[in-house]
């Protein structure tokens, strides 16, 4: 009767109610619209198992163990990324090298939010962006990749994991309404019906295999803090290409990456506690998170108008909003797009190149962040 009575007492608060309705919100978006749902769906179910008052789940129940075994020591998003590796052909990289800049142009996004982030903490009255180092945590949501954002965010800002998290792959499954009115405000019809010739040489499997040594040394040279991330991506692709460990790859893929997602889903949304994540910093956050989407297609398509100035072969400008690492969404929407303007226009092999180039240009981003800021 105690714990019935002290139940009802914490069912009368608003805060309750209110996460109850951000879990149920969550599942509804992964149920009827299908927006991330192998993560939204666990999330919005730990936040409702979160939420419950004194839920034996939480306070020193499994999903306090999950959280200090999986995202404090960053185990989860580690896991997550040998599945992502395991599930990339950077083939159509290879193929088209130049690919790469438009990957590093949109990472521009990470960068603006960070510093509009730090402007905002010095507002007076503002308390939940105090430094540098919570400011790098929100901006590295423009880098449109899950698991980098949560791996910046537990290093440098625990307290905003939640909203961070939840404003990273929310915006992710919203590619497809975010991206399109960007860049036709940013191109004109012409320039999105222009048409890029693919390239014709296949890649070797020596390629494939070197690849990912390749660039796990490089990118551990130039940013040493990024050698957990890109390494563990990497290593997945080298499963995958190497061509001898095809049952490795195949558990990469499906059971490693389904049992840590439903693992990480679950665990992040326990911590969406009503107290932690209803104030106005989550609106800020989730505010900020968009303005990084906006500015990295943005950044994407205006260097790949600069650089048509340069040439003879145009490139088409829709190919730089494919440089976000919300793979392979973003290039599918921008096939899709070119589609619309022209039937004949097919750009995939192009677009997935910028796509699988974002998605190292993020992690080496979020590598140095890490590295750079104190």
């Amino acid at each position: 009767m105690t714990d019935l009575l002290r139940g009802i007492v914490g069912m009368a608060d608003w805060r309750v109610w209110a996460m109850f309705g951000v879990g149920l919100a969550l599942i509804w978006l992964a149920v009827k619209k299908e927006y991330e749902p192998n993560l939204l769906l666990p999330m919005g179910f730990g936040c409702l198992l979160a939420n419950i008052p004194f839920s034996s789940a939480v306070g020193g129940g499994f999903l306090d163990v999950l959280f200090k075994g999986g995202i404090t020591n960053e185990l989860f998003p580690i896991l997550i990324f040998i599945g992502v590796g395991a599930m990339i052909d950077f083939g159509p990289l290879l193929q088209d090298p130049e690919m790469l800049f438009f990957g590093a142009a949109a990472q521009f996004g990470i960068f603006f939010t960070m510093m509009l982030a730090l402007l905002v903490g010095r507002i007076p009255g503002v308390t939940g962006i105090p430094g540098l180092r919570e400011a790098a945590a929100i901006g590295i949501i423009g880098a449109a990749d899950g698991p980098t954002a949560i791996y910046v965010a537990t290093r440098f800002a625990p307290a905003l994991l939640a909203p961070i998290t939840v404003a990273a792959y929310s915006y992710m499954s919203l590619v497809p309404i975010i991206q399109p009115p960007i860049i036709r405000a940013l191109t004109t019809r012409e320039e999105r019906m222009i048409h890029m010739e693919n390239p014709e040489h296949e890649v070797s499997r020596t390629v494939k295999v070197i690849f990912p040594i390749a660039v796990t040394l490089i990118a551990g040279i130039i940013a040493p803090m990024s050698v957990a991330l890109i390494g563990s991506l990497m290593f997945g692709n080298l499963l995958r290409e190497s061509g001898v460990t095809e049952r490795l790859s195949k558990t990469a893929q499906n059971e490693l990456s389904s049992l840590v997602t439903i693992l990480l889903g679950i665990t992040i949304g326990s911590s969406m506690g009503g107290k932690q994540f209803l104030n106005p910093t989550t609106l800020l956050i989730i505010a900020m998170g968009l303005i990084a989407f906006v500015f990295d297609t943005a950044g994407g398509v205006l260097f790949a108008k600069l650089i048509n100035l340069f040439r003879k072969r145009k490139i088409n400008p829709m190919i730089g909003a494919c440089g976000i690492s919300a793979f392979p969404m973003s290039a599918r929407v921008i096939q899709k797009m070119a589609q619309q303007e022209d039937g004949s226009n097919f750009i995939i092999m192009h677009a997935v190149g910028a796509n699988v180039a974002g998605q190292i240009a993020s992690i080496i981003a979020g590598g140095l962040i890490l590295a750079l800021v104190r």
